[in-house]
């Protein structure tokens, strides 16, 4: 298939410009974006002659009339936030094109069903992004784990802390409603990584969930993992600190760290390419990881029992703005 056409909604958030550059990179065109605001100069880079609105009626009204000029769009990106991915992956069904929607796909799992109904009625495939599963690192410990004993049990601790600032509450991140909750976030593609290499979840229990950080223990088919995610720049580790770094990520199985600090940086160029091969995740593919960032979502947390990670004990922190 020759070159196609995309739209972008959500082009002034975070991820676009990587959706962009997966656009640019394997040589397609992007014809319309959407943004409510406008500090989307990012595009200049990449397609500036590309429609852009700031309200999502206009926006719809140029994408049907270029239905009609025979140059329909294609596929439609999604890099909205997090709550409306639902309504977008929708609407781009039903102007009848693929969708490619950034993580997480959506945020319940009965979203997918509904979703998957939509996918039928329209005879169009809405995938989403879970770029881990490209990473080499990842790909090579799942092939560890497939060729080594059926019945072994691995310990996993997983560390993942990216520190925001306090714009991140005033804005949608900080809203659970909107999105999700920390782990919901930021640790959606690390529970999907951890489930596709160690097998479904058996057990789910949080420890500790608070606006900043999430600590909790999962038993896998084949791993016991603790898990700690936050965005608070206090609960990093000394060495990072003194490294003058503000994100500390690791990943250790039976004590051996995975290094997968490098190799990020083409991973949405990979899984466009697949995508456009017809070889990318469907949304289906990401309803283990949805269920698991929404069971951890409605727990109850049951404080520092059982066996917790480490990071867990450090001292809970108050709400920057009091709520």
């Amino acid at each position: 298939m020759g070159k196609r056409n995309f739209a972008i909604m959500g082009v002034g958030g975070y991820v676009a410009p990587r959706h962009l550059k997966a656009i640019k990179d394997t040589g397609n065109e992007l014809v319309a974006a959407y943004d409510k605001f406008d500090s989307v100069g990012i595009m200049d880079s990449y397609f500036p002659e590309a429609s852009f609105f700031t309200e999502q009626e206009l926006f719809d009204r140029h994408c049907t009339k270029i239905k009609t000029s025979g140059k329909p769009i294609d596929i439609f990106s999604i890099c909205t936030p997090n709550y409306l991915h639902d309504a977008h992956i929708r609407y781009g069904l039903r102007y009848g094109a693929d969708v490619i929607c950034e993580k997480p796909v959506v945020l319940n799992p009965w979203n997918i069903d509904a979703l998957e109904e939509i996918e039928k009625e329209t005879g169009h495939k809405a995938y989403t992004i879970l770029q881990l599963r490209l990473h080499e690192s990842i790909i090579a410990l799942k092939k560890e784990i497939e060729e080594g004993p059926s019945d072994k049990i691995y310990d996993v601790d997983l560390t993942y802390i990216t520190s925001r600032g306090y714009w991140y509450y005033t804005s949608w991140k900080g809203d659970e409603h909107k999105s999700g909750g920390v782990a919901t976030n930021i640790g959606v593609h690390f529970y999907d990584m951890l489930q596709w290499i160690f097998g479904p979840v058996q057990k789910s229990i949080v420890h500790i969930k608070t606006h900043d950080r999430v600590a909790g223990y999962m038993e896998l088919k084949k791993a016991r993992v603790r898990y700690f995610l936050s965005i608070n720049s206090a609960t990093l580790p000394k060495e990072a600190i003194e490294a003058g770094k503000r994100t500390y990520r690791v990943i250790t199985v039976n004590g051996k760290e995975l290094e997968f600090s490098n190799g990020f940086t083409e991973l949405h160029t990979r899984s466009y390419e697949n995508i456009l091969n017809g070889n990318g995740f469907r949304i289906s593919e990401a309803r283990n990881c949805i269920q698991i960032v929404s069971d951890i979502r409605h727990a109850e947390p049951i404080g520092l029992k059982g066996d917790y990670h480490p990071f867990a004990k450090l001292p809970l922190a108050h709400h920057p703005f009091g709520w």
